[in-house]
């Protein structure tokens, strides 16, 4: 973990992936190409979350489906934003996800890639408000965390959907 990113708790005992660092800026007209090049770097990564040690792994799929889904292309304003620099904190927030539950598959085009269904988890993370190139406060977001059950028996990170700002966090 690098001080671009770090874990914290709070009060409630939720773990949050702290993302310090805006690197895909502005509210419209993100440049999906840029991020799904960002995430190619986690292709063929595994990695571990930590309530179970389940075992997640990204494929090549990974990158084009965060990037340009279904849920991406509705996504507009700060959950654009905020799903574009959640990209950064990948490992993380998938180290921190919890609440896991299952969905079987109801989709024709997932019937061989995700023929064991669908698990899903609550993950959150931060982004920093900046004023003058200083941190003011951070903004929370609650993410669910969408991993395909695969006829090869593993479980790959899908995308990462309903990003919404959590209203539970004061400025």
């Amino acid at each position: 973990m690098s001080n671009k990113i770090t874990i914290v708790t709070d009060k409630k005992g939720h773990k949050i992936v702290q993302i310090n660092e805006i690197i895909f800026k502005g509210k419209q007209n993100i440049d999906w190409k840029s991020v799904e090049k960002y995430a190619k770097k986690y292709v063929n990564e595994l990695f571990a979350i930590a309530i179970n040690d389940e075992r997640i792994y990204i494929d090549k799929s990974f990158p084009n489906e965060f990037s340009h889904s279904v849920d991406t292309e509705r996504l507009r304003g700060g959950n654009a934003k905020a799903k574009a620099n959640a990209i950064q904190g990948i490992p993380e927030l998938i180290e921190i996800s919890d609440n896991p539950r299952q969905i079987e598959n109801y989709e024709k085009k997932h019937e061989i890639s995700a023929k064991y269904g669908w698990q899903r988890y609550t993950s959150r993370f931060s982004l920093p408000i900046l004023e003058n190139e200083i941190i003011i406060r951070y903004n929370v977001y609650i993410a669910t965390i969408l991993i395909r059950l695969d006829a090869d028996h593993k479980k790959y990170l899908y995308d990462i959907v309903n990003i919404k700002k959590e209203t539970e966090y004061p400025a």
